[in-house]
């Protein structure tokens, strides 16, 4: 008999790597015999149609309530809506608490956000497993400034996963003792591969400064004078009603690469995006698991990476299925995409290499691990 599994995050309808992860792992657990109830804790602005849910969703809180449960300064502690926010988390509290109680015997609590583990922690019954996860790297959970809210908030979970051994070992150097780690799986299944004879190159991500898009354009104003033939295509669209698309349409403007840049807007047609491409360029600030890289692997693309994340260094072996260049240094990330521009055969080596190298990260062998982490928090 399959378990009960919840699997909880600060919200489930945007269109962003943890809910990615969060749809797929219950398809996943559901195809497994487990029960699964997907939880998230407010309803976002704009939401992203993840596809059929064969297992129970449920939001908390139609709208954010705002404030912290730790109010932060003098602001905070004195809102006047303070007493009517703290009463809604409350609120919310209570509807987990109530879907946590009817669970079966041997259920357990995946909690993917540190926010939401501070409604599981009021909301969890006695005796109730509960595994935290760190979807982003340890160094960027600093400069986002959750790294003391991780320690705190996580400290008595059953277990907390990473996902790298790096970042595992860099939490538990912070005195977590329960930390492990377990990669993302495979999440697609690839109808097809690129053919790598496309003149672009192709990046599918927000618009957001953590990404570093505005990097990726630095990067292409390097390479764009000796490949006049060839197109940067940026996928994606950004959470601040425009303005950081607008500051990259500047940013772009200013470089005088405005004509070889193509921004065709947030995408859910990903294999067809890649299969257009011929190299993929990710140039972000920092990165978790990047699950972009996944899917271009997949798809036989070759993929240039700033050394971002140990994610990165995991998905990638430099030279070998990818190319791997310094954080945040543009020359030498021109540099690569220029050598995969210039060299065909380069381009199709690495391709054929990462495809298969993915492979690595197959759904069955990933929920097996899965599989062990809930028995290990049940003995």
């Amino acid at each position: 008999m399959g378990r009960d599994i919840f699997l909880i995050c600060n919200n489930i309808e945007i269109m962003g790597g943890v809910q990615t992860w969060a749809h797929f792992m219950g398809r996943l657990f559901t195809e497994r015999g487990h029960r699964v109830h997907l939880i998230g804790m407010v309803r976002p602005a704009w939401t992203h149609d993840h596809g059929p849910a064969p297992y129970a969703t449920t939001v908390l809180h139609a709208e954010a309530p705002g404030g912290t449960w730790e109010p932060q300064g003098l602001r905070d502690r004195f809102h006047p809506d303070r007493r009517a926010r703290r009463a809604e988390r409350w609120r919310g509290v209570a509807r987990l608490a109530a879907i946590l109680r009817n669970a079966r015997p041997g259920a357990v609590a995946v909690v993917a956000e540190v926010w939401s583990m501070e409604w599981v922690q009021r909301a969890a019954p006695p005796g109730m497993p509960v595994i935290g996860m760190v979807h982003e790297s340890h160094a960027a959970s600093k400069l986002a400034r959750r790294h003391g809210r991780i320690l705190r908030h996580f400290a008595d979970a059953d277990r907390l996963l990473a996902l790298t051994c790096a970042d595992a070992d860099a939490f538990a150097r912070d005195g977590l003792t329960n930390t492990g780690h377990l990669p993302n799986p495979l999440h697609i299944v690839p109808d097809g591969r690129a053919r790598l004879d496309a003149p672009v190159v192709v990046r599918l991500g927000r618009l957001d400064y953590d990404k570093g898009q505005d990097l990726l354009l630095e990067a292409w104003s390097l390479v764009a004078p000796a490949a006049p033939a060839w197109t940067l295509r940026v996928h994606g669209a950004d959470k601040s009603g425009g303005r950081e698309e607008r500051r990259l349409h500047e940013l772009a403007r200013d470089l005088g690469i405005a004509d070889s840049v193509e921004w065709p807007g947030r995408t859910t047609a990903i294999g067809p995006a890649l299969r257009a491409g011929s190299v993929f360029a990710l140039t972000s600030r920092e990165e978790g698991f990047p699950l972009a890289i996944m899917e271009a692997m997949a798809h036989g693309l070759p993929c240039v990476a700033f050394d971002c994340a140990p994610g990165v260094r995991e998905l990638i072996t430099d030279g070998v299925d990818g190319l791997v260049t310094p954080a945040g240094d543009v020359p030498a990330f021109a540099a690569a995409l220029r050598a995969l521009i210039d060299d065909p055969a380069l381009r199709r080596s690495l391709g054929a290499a990462a495809r298969t190298s993915v492979r690595r990260f197959d759904p069955d062998a990933i929920a097996a691990r899965w599989d062990r982490e809930f028995d290990l928090v049940h003995r």
